[in-house]
Formats: structure tokens, sequence, C-alpha cells
């Protein structure tokens, strides 16, 4: 299971009830999730409400930032669901935040067309989930990572419906008026957008496995820029490399391929000129002849080049092989031609 955010953050202290999203808060909070993962079958769970008197208990515990001991069996498993929620109820905005709620409903809409290109009324799964992939990226960091626990816990809750009886739409009525609720909404409107609202937590809830990726392409972005590179990577980076092909990988690659040609043109064309420059200002020499020998396109560089040619001889493997032979020659004599026509 992926409750791997937050242990980490224990060192803060202080109140967390009532008060904006910090790390000090996921901190706390993330011991109720732990619990909770551990207890996913009692049945009800998020429904049943817990005793008022351990919930305040707990609550303070919490408050004070203390480490809380649940193996001693003085909270039940509906103490600390309905304390969640309370949590969750208390920030001063629903942990979507209330800028983006009208592109959450929006999201909602998005729909499937048919062979004549008129809008159906089934739901594009991929095009809502690609987008909840790029507004999640906006999300501050405290809210997305409080929520990427929240919803992998509900989501491993809903796949054991049959033990507790909660299933995605369940849980989402529980939770939506937290998490995606605006508090500024009236009546009339809420209304209006409740299907929406809690349509698009159950699907938050259902494919929680996957709006926290960055979409295929932009992957795909990020691969081409960095897999060259020896970069240590870390293991969000390493996750975005292994990314496998997609439809945009060809144009990517045909776009790639223009510009190392587009560059390696006009590298080449700069050293012929720096060489004819060389060739015509250089005094006579053996050492002159040796080096335009060595610069002649498609002429092997000599073995017995100096350390400084070892060097930029290692610009050939960038590109797989896409600069051509001429332009490696001139490469690995350049510094040497140079340093010559400074005598």
């Amino acid at each position: 299971k992926n409750y791997i955010i937050a242990e980490e953050m224990f060192n803060y202290k202080g109140v967390v009830f009532g008060m904006p999203l910090t790390e000090e808060a996921i901190a706390q909070i993330y011991q109720l999730i732990v619990f909770l993962s551990k207890n996913l079958h009692v049945e009800g769970l998020f429904r049943v409400p817990g005793n008022s008197l351990r919930q305040q208990m707990l609550r303070e515990q919490l408050n004070s930032g203390a480490d809380i001991d649940f193996s001693s069996g003085d909270f039940h498993p509906n103490d600390v669901a309905t304390l969640l929620k309370s949590f969750l109820g208390e920030l001063p905005e629903p942990l979507l935040t209330q800028r983006h709620l009208h592109a959450h409903l929006k999201i909602t809409e998005l729909s499937l067309f048919d062979d004549h290109g008129n809008k159906t009324s089934l739901p594009d799964k991929e095009r809502q989930i690609e987008a909840l992939q790029l507004l999640l990226m906006l999300l501050p960091t405290a809210n997305r990572s409080l929520l990427k626990l929240l919803l992998d816990l509900l989501y491993h809750t809903a796949k054991q419906q049959h033990k507790n009886r909660m299933s995605a739409h369940n849980l989402a009525l529980m939770f939506a008026p937290h998490v995606i609720w605006p508090n500024n909404m009236n009546a009339t409107d809420l209304q209006e957008n409740l299907t929406k609202l809690n349509s698009g937590m159950a699907f938050l809830i259902k494919h929680s496995q996957k709006i926290f990726r960055a979409p295929v392409y932009l992957r795909e972005h990020v691969r081409l820029q960095f897999a060259d590179t020896s970069m240590i990577h870390s293991k969000d980076d390493l996750e975005l490399l292994s990314v496998g092909g997609s439809p945009f990988m060809s144009a990517w690659k045909r776009s790639a391929a223009r510009v190392r040609s587009d560059s390696d043109s006009h590298t080449e064309e700069a050293l012929r000129e720096l060489y004819r420059h060389v060739t015509h200002h250089m005094p006579n020499s053996a050492k002159k002849k040796k080096l335009i020998r060595q610069s002649t396109p498609g002429t092997p560089v000599s073995e017995n080049t100096t350390p400084t040619s070892k060097k930029h001889t290692r610009s050939r493997s960038f590109g797989d092989g896409g600069i051509s032979p001429s332009c490696v020659s001139f490469s690995s004599v350049y510094w040497q031609l140079q340093s010559e026509a400074a005598k």
C-alpha cells in the first residue's frame, strides 16, 4: 500500500484542527489514516458515527502533537473515521480548493463522440483522467499530499465493500462535502451541481491509482529531456523515464531529429570556417600538416591525439551517432586548431 508519506514529518507539533493545512497537520492526521488502513473490514466504516467523548480525547491528543498509541484499544475505528471527516470539514477550504471548482465540474461533462462527431452521454474516462492529472498538479503541495493519502485509503476501503458495505459511491457521499464542495456556494447552486460533485468524488476514488501520475505525453516529454543525461535521477524521475511508447513518441522523435540535424549542420559549418581560417593564417609546419590531415572530412581521428582531443572525441556519443563523420572529425581537432591559431 502507498501509505508512505509523512513519517519524516512527525517532529512537527501544534494545533491542527480548524487551521490551514500544513505538513504538521498531515503528520498528525497520517496516524489516523494508518490505523484505518488496518481496519478496512469494519462494516459501515466512515458512515457509522463514533463515540463523541473518545473523539474529543483523540482530538486533544492530536492537537498536542502526541503520537497516538492505538494498540491500547482506547479508540474504535468508527471514532477515528468520524474524526478524520471532522478534520477535513474544519479546514478553511475544501481539500481540492475552491479556485478549481468550475474545472472539476467541467471534467465531469467530458464525454465520448460518435462516428459522426456528435457528443454522446457516455463519459470519456481517459480524457477525464488526463484532465485530473493536470489539474491536481496545480494543488498546493500539502493539499496534494493529503489528497493522495486520503484517496488511497478510500480506494482500498471500496475494494473491501463486500465486508464493510462501503462502495466508492457511498464513500463519495460521505467525503464530497469535505473534499470538493465549496464553502461559499448557495443552496440553489449546490443543489444544481450536487450530482456532478458527488460523481466527481466517486471518480477520484475509483481512479486514485492513476490521477497522481503525469499524463503520458508529459512523461514522454520529460523522458526525452533527461534520458541521455548523466544526472542522478530521483524515484519520481525514474518512474517518468520507465514509461513506454505513446502516440506522441514518433512526433517527438521526428522533432528531435530535425533539431539535431539543424544543430549539426550549423556546428559543422562553423568548424569548417575555423579550419579554413587556420589553413590560411597558421604558419606552415609539420604540426599544421598533421592537423589538416586529421580534419579532412571522413578521415578517422588518429589514435595519437593529445589528451585534449580525447576529451572532446566523447561528443560523438551525443545523439546516438546522429552527428555526421565530418563533424566528429572536425570537433576532435577543434581545440588543437584553435590553440595553434592563437600562437
